[in-house]
């Protein structure tokens, strides 16, 4: 595997690129500004994956891609809040937060195989949504109502008053307290842009919840979470393993 370092303070790309050395992956080149990253790339093959640090000593790393197209998979190292950086999870990205932890670089790395295994295609990703999401987070614009067609009608809901959204049979849902389901446009992965990371998260493929609607949690198989919302039934809602410790430290906020 062929994969470079960029990051601006160098103890700290030191320090990564040892922690990828005991994971068999050795890092031939570490770059350090946008400008020496951009001469890089124009003039060497693309590596199969970037660690790449957000903010650079020049600029934030975005600006590369302004400047160069990169095919490269990417792994962000960073220090932002991780409300911001709701923004990766609902763009498929990678990303590490700092100081950044050996475990969690072992499965980043692992899920990336994984997808290098499974296909050569690259993503879309959506930088300049990642980007906005970063600058300037607080004063983001969330979805405050959702309608449904019921009949010969159309139903105007509130999201405050939605305990969860959920996708069955190749429909989506929104589920209300009184237990109506009503079907509406769109994928959860749609939905969930438009929703405040404050206070709905998608706790599986299938469903995205309302923490207000939240009545218990106990532990289930394979150090999973399952979520009892008290007028659902439809299924259970289970918190995927890999999203246990975000969804805990998400309740905390």
């Amino acid at each position: 595997m062929n994969a470079i370092i960029i990051e601006d303070e160098k103890p700290s790309a030191r320090r990564l690129k040892r922690m990828l050395e005991t994971l068999g992956i050795h890092p031939q080149v570490m770059l350090h500004s946008v400008h020496e990253s951009v001469e890089y790339l124009l003039n060497n093959p693309a590596p199969d994956l970037i660690f790449l640090d957000i903010q650079l000593s020049d600029g934030l790393s975005f600006e590369i891609f302004d400047q160069v197209h990169i095919d490269s998979a990417i792994i962000f190292t960073t220090a932002y809040d991780e409300y911001a950086l709701r923004a990766f999870k609902l763009n498929s990205i990678d990303y590490l937060l700092k100081p950044i932890d050996g475990d969690e670089l072992d499965g980043a790395v692992e899920r990336f195989k994984v997808r290098f295994r499974e296909s050569n295609k690259n993503q879309l990703i959506d930088l300049s949504d990642i980007a906005k999401m970063l600058v300037n987070p607080i004063d983001r614009e969330y979805k405050k109502r959702y309608t449904a067609k019921v009949g010969e009608h159309l139903k105007l809901f509130n999201t405050n008053e939605i305990q969860l959204f959920y996708s069955e049979n190749k429909g989506s849902y929104l589920h209300l307290e009184n237990g109506r389901n009503y079907l509406i446009d769109g994928k959860l992965e749609s939905i969930e842009k438009e929703l405040d990371p404050k206070q709905f998260y998608r706790i599986s493929r299938q469903a995205i919840i309302n923490v207000s609607a939240i009545n218990d949690m106990v532990s289930y198989t394979n150090s999973r979470l399952k979520v009892k919302i008290n007028s659902f039934q439809e299924f259970d809602l289970i918190v995927s393993r890999d999203r246990v410790k975000e969804f805990k430290s998400w309740l905390e906020k």
